[in-house]
């Protein structure tokens, strides 16, 4: 899954792609290195972001979407909290909606009940303005787990059927640094739950915190991260670097297809 953020202040490379001319090239960039799903972000989460008008995110997701649909033959998916935005998403063509917040804002549950659209479900304490205060966990994996549990089972009520549920365990969403790390170390036991898991550690503070690194200096451990995801079962790994990251995962693949 190769990022497309076309946010002013995304962490890391907020404002490259604003405008469509950059953003059309991106996909194309990210599509002849391996991509197979592009996940358009309309609103930053990293820590501390602001919120965005749901007018602003609708103008410059959706013109996107049609254009991506238009042109390129792969998956789209929309990174967004918002139920207009999902809903225009999904009509324009949309082919995932990817929420940081499980669904839990306001008609959002509605929107994806009444498509047929895959939707990934995020785990994050807290909010994206206050998330990293100081977030704590009775025990991170089984609290985690439970949230999944309670998120899936309040889907399927709503008639989202469990086929159609991907899960995210959000790699620095309301966890310090140690806490994601045990979460990538125990990424395989979220498999017990029967549904595809997303990894999203690309270019995170909780690579630049552990190695001291700037963003534009974290590759090394982004496609660490994403080969430790993918050894304990992850489906769907989202990068910023998208040929580096496939180039990882084939030697990876080659590896246990001949163990």
């Amino acid at each position: 899954m190769g990022i497309l953020n076309v946010t002013p202040d995304s962490f890391s490379d907020g404002g490259k792609y604003t405008h469509t001319d950059a953003a059309i090239s991106q996909v194309t960039k990210m599509i002849e290195q391996g991509a197979t799903i592009i996940d358009i972000g309309g609103e930053s989460t990293r820590p501390g972001a602001a919120q965005v008008s749901e007018n602003d995110e609708l103008s410059r997701v959706v013109p996107l979407v049609k254009l991506i649909k238009a042109h390129f033959d792969v998956l789209i998916s929309v990174d967004t909290s918002k139920a207009e935005v999902m809903a225009e998403s999904i009509n324009h063509g949309a082919d995932i909606i990817n929420d940081v917040r499980a669904l839990q804002n306001e008609h959002c549950l509605e929107v994806v009940a009444n498509s047929n659209v895959p939707v990934c479900l995020m785990h994050m304490q807290g909010l994206p303005r206050t998330m990293q205060n100081n977030p704590q966990y009775d025990d991170l994996i089984d609290d985690i787990m439970l949230f999944f549990q309670q998120r899936i089972d309040v889907c399927q009520k709503a008639g989202i059927a469990k086929e159609r549920i991907i899960i995210d365990p959000g790699f620095g969403f309301g966890k310090t640094l140690e806490q994601n790390y045990q979460l990538l170390g125990h990424l395989s036991k979220f498999k017990v739950l029967g549904l595809p898991v997303l990894s999203g550690t690309s270019r995170k503070s909780m690579i630049g915190n552990l190695l001291n690194k700037e963003v534009e200096h974290r590759l090394a451990g982004s496609l660490t991260t994403a080969i430790l995801a993918a050894q304990q079962g992850a489906n769907i790994i989202r990068v910023h670097d998208v040929e580096e990251t496939a180039d990882a995962m084939k030697v990876l693949s080659a590896v246990t297809q001949n163990l």
